[in-house]
């Protein structure tokens, strides 16, 4: 049966755990990096191939990376 005693303590974080946590965080953050590059690369390329003047291809194409990353890191943290 537990005591008093056994209501008392609290949940210590480890540092596995912490570290855990920063992984998973940095993570995150890499690899919306590499969503907004990707699609950044992506809209150079296209542009370059018809020979836009402005760069809509490579402004349209960061605006879903960021979008995209985002839905990704808000995905990624409320799944807990």
């Amino acid at each position: 049966m537990p005591t008093s005693s056994d209501f008392d303590k609290k949940p210590t974080d480890s540092n596995a755990d912490r570290m855990r946590s920063f992984a998973q965080y940095s993570g995150l953050g890499f690899q919306m990096l590499a969503t907004i590059g990707l699609c950044a690369w992506a809209g150079v390329k296209l542009d370059s191939y018809f020979h836009n003047k402005n760069p809509w291809y490579t402004i349209g194409l960061m605006l879903v990376g960021v979008i995209g990353g985002l839905y990704q890191v808000i995905r990624s943290v409320t799944r807990k």
